[in-house]
């Protein structure tokens, strides 16, 4: 079974605002310092990590190419797409 990922270096955000206006289920806006936050993602080292359906893959590509800083990576398997 194919394994999606989305990747987030939440320190280099922005606060732009795009992800979560692309793609709502996995994104909001933190209200404490303004930055994005994956939901339901987990910690690993310094990014936040959260596997994704097929079915999610489009607005999660979206929410990565809005991104101005890149700082949201999409993985199939291991094979990053963006």
């Amino acid at each position: 079974m194919t394994k999606y990922k989305i990747v987030h270096d939440r320190e280099g955000c922005i606060c732009c605002g795009s992800c979560p206006i692309l793609d709502p289920k996995n994104w909001k806006m933190n209200e404490k310092d303004g930055k994005a936050d994956l939901i339901d993602s987990e910690k690993e080292d310094e990014d936040f990590i959260l596997e994704i359906k097929e079915d999610q893959l489009d607005e999660s590509m979206e929410a990565a190419r809005s991104c101005p800083v890149n700082v949201i990576h999409i993985y199939k398997d291991e094979e990053k797409l963006i």
